[in-house]
Parts: structure tokens; C-alpha cells; sequence
């Protein structure tokens, strides 16, 4: 298929697709929609900015248009699941858009950070697409507000990043409320073991569609990396936004608290920017991304929460303040940029305790990064011996934490809970990542509960540093690799 003419989609899909002058079909919508329109289960494997919204969106308005009938009251013909609010409304939008010559298309966004009552009202005739979160999803059927036994269709996109945040069991619960007899597209960036569980036990004889090989990168992305010490980050990032020709420029650290702060030392000299992460309200979020994509707004500071929620052509750098410490959110942050045909940049600052991160980066791209910087020496290791981390991989002396965002919708990671293996974030919203391994030194210590600090529960490393202390006599030697914790 070369041409969208060529799917036989209904005529007020093809008027809306011209009026948006759209002609040529992506790999993953030459390769899905077909599918799609025949019935058929799909599994798509691409990155982001590939199209896949639309291929599935388009499918399904065609279905809809081809079958009119009026959803029942507090259900939905159409559910798609999505990780965040801002790809959920991306979503929403571009139906919308596909279907704007549709009459009647009635559709709802259900997401949390905003009144629930309203949500409630939209939902009380029916609808025919329902866009959601799966937190607020679960919350409107706890309140009776819509049930699911007359989903015809069933999109579950970014499950990859679902599994990140956790949101695995409340999808079986959604999935346990649908009627067998549907169609399910799914939808993700990677495929690990836990997916690819859960895909076999919600698909029924799918069809595989992959446009690009697992967890690559956009080959028209331009990386290097930078080593630092983590002290030289802010001015770093100064020294770099004023030596590269950039245009909107997004960069990413791994903690709420970590882009306030940047936030705050680019203000003071000068650079106008603006953070998004999950404490911000949705207005506030809505607001920035409004400005971001309008040009108002040049420098976005970002937590992964956003990663897969920003979807802006013109990004010409991402920057990696810090590395994330789950190497498949590098692909998601990095894929911000050299969308729609553009090249890109993405830039990553590595300090002494990121090089266990930067590492199992490379191996997952199979690429060395190109580097420059001074490389800072790392600590050995203490290994605990028959003591191993989540992914059977061995713990680390002084590197990142193991954790886990159990949380459901709206508003960011909350206090995390140090175990000596594991954090284990517990708030109320998406900001939590699949676990990698943790690093520990020596024994565990300092297991009561943290106070509750945004950074200490999101995994931000902190301390100070290598320190060597001295053994008075008769006193036991301390473990100069362990930080203590705030």
C-alpha cells in the first residue's frame, strides 16, 4: 500500500486525511491498517513517532463508520488504554481529527489530575471511543460510572511503559471485565519477557507487525555522550545549550525534584525554561506543553513520566541530564527528537555512578556511544555474595537503586521505601520505572521508611561522593563504598 486511497477507508476518513495532507502511510500503518480492517489481532513493534496512532485510530473509525449503532448507556464500543495523561490526550485528539467528518463520533477522555465528575457526565449516554488511563479507568468503574462488556475493540498502546509504571495488574483487571468475543490491537516500543506474557494471553492468533528492530535507535539521531562529575552538570549544561545551534531543546533528569532544580539554575542565568513531571497539575502540564510546542517555551525539562507524552516535531536536542537507569527509557527520551523526517541530537551527561547505567545502554543498542569528557574513576564493587538483583543481574556497590512505581494515574511517584534491595515507590500517579538492578554497599543499613522527599522514593542518587574515613583505634572500621541515606 502506497497511498491511504489504497486501504478503502470510509470517504469521511479520506476527506479528513487530505484536509490534513496525509498521503503516504508509515511502515507501521502500511503494515497494520490492512490487517486491522480484516478483524485480525494485531501485536505492532515500533518506536515512537513511527505513526502508530493512526494506525489503529484509522482502522477503527472505519469499523465505527461502516457499523453505526448507538453504545448503550455508561459503556464504550472503543477502549484504549495509554500510560499517561498526555498521550492519552494526544490519543483522544487525533481521533478527533480523523474522525472530524463522522456524525456523530461520541468520545471521552478519562484521565486523572482533573474532576472525575465531569468525566462521570461524559460517559453517562455512551460513547463510542473511551481514551483513558488505567488508574481513572478503574476509579470510573469502582464509582459505576461504565462497564466494559460491550468493548468491540480493545488498544492497549506503550505496553512496554505500562510495565514500567506498574500498571500490569490493573490491565488484567480491565482485561477480565471485556467480553472474549473482540479485537485487540497492541501496541509497544519493546518486548520484554512480561509482555510478551501478557500479549499472549489477551490476543487471539495476533499478527506480528515490526517496523524496526527491538529497542534501537532512531538511526537519524546524532548521540555522544559527555562524562562529568555530577557537580559539573549545571554548568555543563549551560556550556552546552550556549556552544550547539539548538532549536527546542527537551531535557530529561530522572526525579521531580531533580528538574525543579535545573529549572531554577537555568533561570538564574538567563535561559527561559519550564518543568513537567507529575507533581505539576494537568492544567499546569497542558499550559507548558501548549507553550513548548508553540515556541513560547525553547527549553522543557522533563521526568520519564513524559517521555512517551510529548509528541512535538521540532525537537532538535534531548538532553540526558541524568541517565536513566532503565535502558529502554533511553530510547523512549532520545526518540523525542528527528521526528517527521528531521535529524537530531541527543546529548548525555554521565558521572561516576551512571557508567554501570551507560553501559547496559550500549549493550541494549548494541552501539558504543562516542565520548568525550574526562571519565570518572568508578568505585570497586562489593559484591553480596549469593544476594542477587531483580533481572538475575549481581548488585553494585554505590550505583543506582532498584525501583519500582506501584502507582496508579494521575500525579507522579510517591515516597519510596528503602529495603536494602529494592525502593518500592507508592504514590498516586505514573512515575515509577521497571526495576533494574540495585547497587549496595557493603551491609544493609538505614531500612526505616525515607521522609517524604519526591527524589529519595524516584531513585536520585545522592551523597557525597567517595569519602575516606579515618579508623581511630579501638574502633570498627567503617565501609568507605556505602552512602548513607538523607
Amino acid at each position: 500500500m502506497t497511498q491511504f486511497t489504497d486501504f478503502g477507508l470510509a470517504e469521511p476518513i479520506l476527506r479528513a486525511l487530505a484536509e490534513e495532507k496525509y498521503e503516504t502511510p508509515t511502515p507501521i500503518q502500511a503494515q497494520t491498517i490492512p490487517t486491522a480492517l480484516a478483524g485480525r489481532d494485531v501485536i505492532g513493534i515500533a518506536q515512537t513517532g513511527t505513526g502508530k496512532t493512526a494506525s489503529f485510530a484509522l482502522p477503527i473509525l472505519h469499523h465505527l463508520t461502516t457499523k453505526r449503532m448507538r453504545p448503550e448507556k455508561k459503556s464504550c464500543r472503543v477502549l484504549v488504554l495509554s500510560p499517561t495523561r498526555e498521550l492519552s490526550g494526544q490519543i483522544a485528539d487525533s481521533f478527533s481529527t480523523y474522525g472530524r467528518h463522522i456524525r456523530p463520533l461520541a468520545s471521552a477522555l478519562a484521565i486523572g489530575g482533573v474532576p472525575i465528575n465531569r468525566q462521570v457526565r461524559s460517559l453517562a449516554h455512551g460513547v463510542e471511543v473511551l481514551v483513558a488511563t488505567p488508574g481513572r479507568l478503574l476509579d470510573l468503574v469502582n464509582q459505576r460510572a461504565v462497564t466494559l462488556n460491550q468493548v468491540e475493540v480493545l488498544v492497549l498502546d506503550e505496553a512496554d511503559r505500562m510495565l514500567d509504571m506498574g500498571f500490569i495488574h490493573d490491565i488484567k483487571r480491565v482485561v477480565a471485565m471485556l467480553r472474549k468475543e473482540r479485537q485487540t490491537l497492541f501496541f509497544s516500543a519493546t518486548m520484554p519477557q512480561e509482555i510478551t506474557k501478557l500479549a499472549d494471553s489477551m490476543l487471539n492468533d495476533p499478527v506480528r507487525v515490526a517496523v524496526t528492530p527491538q529497542a534501537t535507535t532512531v538511526e537519524r539521531i546524532a548521540q555522544r555522550v559527555i562524562h562529568t562529575e555530577k557537580s559539573g552538570k549545571p554548568a555543563l549544561l549551560l556550556e552546552v545549550l550556549k556552544a550547539e545551534k539548538t532549536d527546542r531543546v527537551l531535557v530529561f533528569t530522572r526525579t521531580k525534584h531533580g528538574a525543579d532544580k535545573v529549572v531554577k539554575g537555568l533561570e538564574k542565568n538567563g535561559f527561559l525554561s519550564a518543568a513537567i513531571h507529575g507533581n505539576k497539575s494537568q492544567n499546569q502540564r497542558e499550559r507548558v506543553l501548549a507553550d513548548f510546542r508553540s515556541g513560547k517555551l525553547r527549553i522543557l525539562i522533563a521526568t520519564d513520566i513524559a517521555a512517551r507524552g510529548i509528541d512535538v516535531d521540532g525537537v532538535s536536542h534531548v538532553i540526558n541530564y541524568d541517565l536513566p537507569n532503565v535502558p529502554e527509557s533511553y530510547v523512549h527520551r532520545i526518540g523525542r527528537t528527528a521526528r517527521a523526517g528531521a535529524d537530531g541530537v541527543a546529548i548525555s551527561f554521565c558521572d561516576q555512578e551512571e557508567g554501570v547505567f551507560l553501559r547496559d545502554i550500549e549493550r541494549m543498542i548494541r552501539i558504543t556511544i562516542p565520548a568525550s569528557g574526562e571519565k570518572q574513576p568508578h568505585r570497586p564493587a562489593v559484591r553480596n555474595s549469593g544476594n542477587r538483583g531483580q533481572g538475575g543481574r549481581p548488585q553494585h556497590a554505590g550505583g543506582g537503586r532498584d525501583q519500582r512505581g506501584n502507582n496508579r494515574g494521575g500525579n507522579g511517584g510517591g515516597n519510596g521505601r528503602h529495603n536494602g534491595n529494592r525502593s518500592h515507590g507508592g504514590g498516586n500517579g505514573g512515575n515509577g520505572h521497571q526495576g533494574r538492578p540495585s547497587h549496595q554497599g557493603g551491609q544493609h543499613q538505614n531500612n526505616h521508611a525515607q521522609a517524604p522527599r519526591q527524589e529519595a522514593s524516584s531513585g536520585e542518587p545522592n551523597g557525597i561522593g567517595t569519602v575516606t574515613f579515618l579508623q581511630r583505634s579501638g574502633e570498627p572500621r567503617r565501609n568507605a563504598g556505602h552512602r548513607n541515606q538523607r
